[in-house]
């Protein structure tokens, strides 16, 4: 991935016509496909299943970014790698102390793994899994709902993980997810990211991604 790269997201799709957002993604310019998955725990409602991923993966070939937004992310691995997920991103929130098995654990299944942090959590909690993970996932609202406002601060994590990458010769790659539009987004891209994930101002044709 030598450019940044566009990742709409289906949490602010119609639901209704899922099979259509999957072509609008692919003819708008998005290189990958994230699917939001929660629980009603982790975060208050619920949105994504196996099922879902399973049914739409025939429909394109763009790569499916699965983010598990739930707890015990252990017992969804396994399952969501069969159904047809090409990334599975957790979240640090959800297994402080088991990060880097969770890790083994998505590689051992053949998918780029990911981790993710909450605004309020810092690049620190991350340091002993830089080295393994494919992808850093920093979320620029509070995760489970779409529309919000993207938080600045947040911005703030993606510069310090690049350059953490560049002292330390590490490879992932740097995510951001929540509040990205047409006002935001230059400030985003100019922050160092390398994925942008963006729901609501995609899918109503506001976001101007001209990467």
């Amino acid at each position: 991935m030598n450019k940044q790269i566009l990742a709409p997201s289906l949490l602010s799709a119609d639901f209704g016509a899922l099979a259509e957002a999957v072509q609008k993604i692919e003819k708008g310019g998005g290189d990958v496909v994230h699917i939001d998955v929660m629980d009603g725990t982790f975060v208050p409602e619920v949105s994504f299943g196996q099922v879902v991923v399973r049914s739409l993966r025939p429909l394109t070939k763009l790569p499916f970014d699965v983010h598990l937004m739930v707890q015990n992310p252990e017992r969804q691995i396994e399952s969501f790698a069969k159904a047809g997920a090409d990334w599975i991103t957790f979240h640090q929130e959800a297994a402080p102390d088991t990060a880097v098995q969770l890790i083994e654990k998505i590689h051992s299944c053949g998918k780029k793994a990911g981790i993710s942090v909450k605004p309020a959590t810092s690049v620190e909690t991350l340091k002993n899994s830089l080295e393994f993970a494919d992808i850093i996932l920093i979320m620029s609202v509070e995760p489970g709902f779409g529309g919000q406002k993207l938080i600045p601060q947040c911005l703030d994590k993606i510069r310090e993980l690049a350059k953490i990458r560049e002292n330390l010769g590490l490879n992932y790659k740097i995510s951001v997810d929540g509040g990205v539009n047409a006002q935001t987004l230059d400030s985003v891209l100019q922050s160092g990211v390398d994925i942008v994930v963006s729901g609501s101002a995609f899918f109503n044709g506001s976001l101007g991604w001209r990467n």
